[in-house]
């Protein structure tokens, strides 16, 4: 059916469970297949409930697996949260070649002995993400292959998460029948597909609007600098709809997605619809400017803690704007009340790809364009087309570090 490698990306967020199949050939990257499920057991982005989240995993999987008639046995699944933390870290090493040209080997060292650093015993690695080469003393260097040298040095930032957030992920993708290939950090695969190389180069920030929780990362350099989460999303404005109209959950979650409006001042009174209301027979109508009157003021918070999380990473403007993903940033005016309260310029991110064109499926799809880009870089491709579709989203079992090492890279 297919002639390049497939990769498979399992975004596991708070509303929703993704799964999406990608097909990586000489042309680019495909979409073939996409499942989505509801999920049920997490909340504000963490896993509190095993059970309900392999189901929805399994769900996913399964939708996906239909769409596209093959079975789906391993994938590459999104990781974020308040729980990671970046770290500076330093690695120095003698390159080792004879002629002194520096290789994947000393690439490879350098960045396992920046690896060497004190952690709590709740911590753990995650990868290392370089900022800049330095060759005998000559510093700002992206990629050092092929140049010559005696002293390779890395300055990196050691991403860490907390042992029983990621062993719970990795303990739920696996009972619902997944190998995990890898783990990616979800802002550095949306940033694949969400931004461009000026932007991050410039300065931006990349914020993602999800059900339970709002990830803000800021990029500069051509370099993930800072990331952080903030425990406000979607389900805060469900609440709102839902406690501002009297009626249930699931009627305001709806009410939201086909009617909601970020603002007061874009939404049209013409838009009426009729609500079913807790503990009443009878429905009443609203209009759009009544939902929005509702929706702007948790907007207008969302983006307000926004910016003062921004400042206290130490940045005060940034040259590239805001670039806003995630489901809720599909909702009317978002970006205008964006603008606004940020301060900046600001664009909504949709991946150009047929069957996810829609903001929420930014990491999803981010997940498979970043792995898609470090295997044209892997001595895997040698293998026959057929073994490599299968290896493109299998993992052979090993210790944990040893199935996500060198899957993070400098982005310059």
């Amino acid at each position: 059916m297919t002639n390049g490698d497939l990769i498979v990306s399992l975004d596991i967020g708070t509303s929703k469970v993704r799964a999406i199949i990608g097909e990586v050939n000489g042309a680019g990257i495909q979409i073939i297949g996409v499942g989505s499920a509801d999920g049920d057991g997490i909340r504000k982005g963490a896993i509190v409930d095993i059970d309900k989240t392999v189901q929805s995993i399994r769900s996913a999987i399964d939708h996906a697996e239909r769409m596209v008639g093959i079975e789906i046995t391993s994938a590459y699944v999104g990781i974020s949260g308040n729980h990671i933390t970046l770290q500076s870290s330093r690695g120095v090493v003698a390159v080792n070649s004879p002629s002194r040209e520096i290789g994947e080997e000393d690439i490879e060292r350098v960045l396992q002995a920046s690896r060497v650093i004190a952690l709590p015993p709740e911590r753990e690695i995650i990868d290392v993400v370089p900022k800049m080469y330095v060759v005998d003393g000559l510093d700002e260097i992206a990629d050092p292959r092929g140049m010559m040298g005696v002293r390779l040095e890395v300055e990196a930032y050691i991403i860490t998460g907390s042992r029983t957030v990621i062993h719970n992920l990795m303990r739920c993708v696996e009972r619902a029948g997944i190998q995990i290939a890898g783990l990616v950090l979800s802002p550095l695969a949306a940033s694949m597909v969400a931004l461009s190389s000026d932007e991050r180069k410039l300065g931006v920030g990349l914020i993602d609007i999800g059900a339970g929780q709002t990830s803000v990362s800021v990029f500069k350099n051509g370099i993930l600098e800072a990331t952080t989460v903030l425990p406000v999303g979607g389900d805060h404005v469900t609440n709102d709809i839902a406690i501002g109209l009297r009626t249930q959950t699931e009627v305001a979650e709806r009410l939201k997605v086909r009617h909601g409006c970020a603002a007061v001042s874009e939404a049209v009174p013409d838009d009426t619809f009729k609500v079913s209301r807790v503990g009443s027979s009878a429905e009443k109508e609203f209009n759009q400017v009544d939902l929005a009157n509702i929706i702007e003021p948790r907007m207008q918070e969302i983006f307000q803690l926004v910016r003062l999380e921004v400042e206290k990473m130490g940045y005060r403007e940034l040259a590239g704007g805001y670039v806003l993903t995630g489901g809720v940033v599909s909702m009317m005016a978002t970006d205008k009340v964006a603008e606004f309260e940020l301060g900046a310029a600001v664009r909504i991110a949709i991946p150009d790809y047929l069957g996810v064109k829609d903001s929420s499926f930014i990491n999803g799809v981010g997940i498979i364009k970043y792995v898609a880009r470090n295997l044209t870089r892997s001595k895997v491709e040698a293998a026959p087309a057929a073994t490599r579709r299968k290896a493109a989203g299998n993992s052979n079992g090993g210790g944990f570090v040893d199935k996500i090492k060198n899957w993070f890279s400098e982005f310059v």
